[in-house]
């Protein structure tokens, strides 16, 4: 077995042909890798992952292989997947006005090139969901904007309004099944390859809580920032440090890293309707 890539969170190993994606505990925020880790991280996004991939397979292919034939060491947090040939776009959902997306909004009245209705607040909800793609940038770099020409000039047209397609289609699946449960999916971000046919196949991960922002629908208020069942925890707690986002990141708290643990069980639980570890 050998490490092919180590990602801010997922190591990347070839098993005999196939992929090995082994997601770990290590938390990172602004694209800064902290110095701890929050237990059983990676076996709650693997889980939540692999119930995603389940529920949208009609949708797209994805690249699982088995979430059990995989060394011993990993169990639990890893995922034998095919080899694809990655498209460098991430393909993003919004439903909700938030983020980065908020921020070019404020500036422009756009995301992504799309224009949006004057008079939207943080956590407006869209008109309709966008299709708002970024590059795809090296660790310790930023995602940038793309518009869809942008996109259709990196792939092509056809391959262009498939991503769009797909991605707003897997979005409306997760924002329909995850509302059932009281919850919402203000945005979500997926990865895209072609496999040898030239298919495009959904990799990496799926509505996860480190790819999507889920706000508990009970507690929502547009106007502010949204509770949040993620990493945005620590993303406000360490918007209380004398930080400039840059490496190396601050060690978290005990209460924080707990805290934040909390969510990832609790919109695990909420969405797949199981209690974790039973």
């Amino acid at each position: 077995m050998k490490l092919l890539h180590s990602g801010k969170v997922r190591d990347v190993y070839d098993l005999d042909g196939d992929l090995l994606l082994v997601t770990s505990d290590r938390l990172s925020i602004y694209d800064v890798v902290l110095p701890t880790t929050v237990p059983d991280k990676g076996a709650l996004l693997t889980a939540l992952s692999l119930w995603w991939f389940d529920r949208t397979a009609d949708l797209v292919p994805n690249h699982v292989v088995s979430a059990t034939d995989v060394p011993a060491e990993f169990a639990g947090r890893a995922i034998r997947c095919r080899k694809l040939e990655m498209l460098p776009v991430e393909c993003i959902a919004r439903g909700y006005l938030t983020g980065l997306g908020l921020k070019e909004y404020e500036k422009q009245g756009t995301v992504s090139g799309i224009e949006l209705p004057p008079g939207l607040v943080e956590g407006s909800k869209l008109p309709e969901p966008i299709f708002t793609p970024t590059t795809k940038a090296p660790v310790g770099e930023h995602d940038e904007f793309m518009t869809f020409d942008e996109v259709v000039d990196t792939v092509g047209a056809a391959t262009a309004e498939r991503l769009r397609d797909l991605t707003l289609a897997v979005y409306a699946r997760g924002a329909d099944i995850a509302g059932r449960a009281g919850i919402i999916v203000a945005d979500t971000k997926l990865e895209f390859g072609l496999d040898p046919a030239r298919e495009i196949v959904l990799g990496d991960e799926v509505l996860t809580s480190d790819s999507s922002r889920y706000w508990p629908a009970d507690q929502y208020e547009p106007g502010r920032p949204q509770f949040s069942f993620d990493k945005q925890y620590v993303r406000d707690w360490s918007a209380t440090l004398d930080w400039d986002r840059t490496p190396p990141g601050p060690e978290v708290p005990a209460d924080v890293v707990a805290a934040t643990r909390a969510r990832y069980v609790e919109v695990y639980e909420r969405i797949t309707g199981t209690t974790w570890g039973s």
